[in-house]
């Protein structure tokens, strides 16, 4: 298939010079720049963000477990009785439904970061596999 390309004169001025160094037609660099682009986006990870309209009233609703938690056990204690659990994900926490053992949301989403709740409750999250926060804490 044939398309027209249309490009601005500095930019194709600069497509003119790279073919004429690597010694290739433009057509090839076009063809490998697209691809890479190609590979690049189907490969990105999309970062999973909760609908706000979810999480306003759940981050309300959760305030009082959160700051009422004087360690890891007493948090998931407390969010257990309204159905939720907290789970290591990536680097950080998310909400999990009990009943469904689905995501609901991140603990950052809360306004509860890994690395906060890390700090407060001077332990890692049931061996957490992120030890970022523990290297910092303990100044290593």
């Amino acid at each position: 298939m044939e398309k027209t390309l249309h490009l601005d004169p500095v930019t194709w001025r600069m497509l003119e010079h790279c073919a004429a160094e690597d010694r290739t037609p433009i057509g090839h660099i076009l063809h490998d720049v697209m691809l890479r682009e190609m590979r690049r986006r189907s490969q990105a990870t999309t970062t999973v963000r909760a609908d706000e309209r979810l999480v306003a009233p759940l981050r309300a609703l959760r305030a009082d477990d959160f700051a009422y938690a004087q360690s890891w056990a007493d948090l998931q204690t407390f969010l257990s009785t309204k159905g939720y659990r907290l789970a290591e994900s990536g680097g950080g926490l998310i909400l999990v439904s009990c009943q469904t053992d689905t995501r609901i949301c991140k603990a950052s989403e809360l306004g509860y970061s890994y690395s906060a709740l890390f700090r407060r409750f001077n332990i890692s999250f049931r061996c957490h596999a992120h030890s970022a926060p523990l290297r910092r804490t303990r100044g290593h």
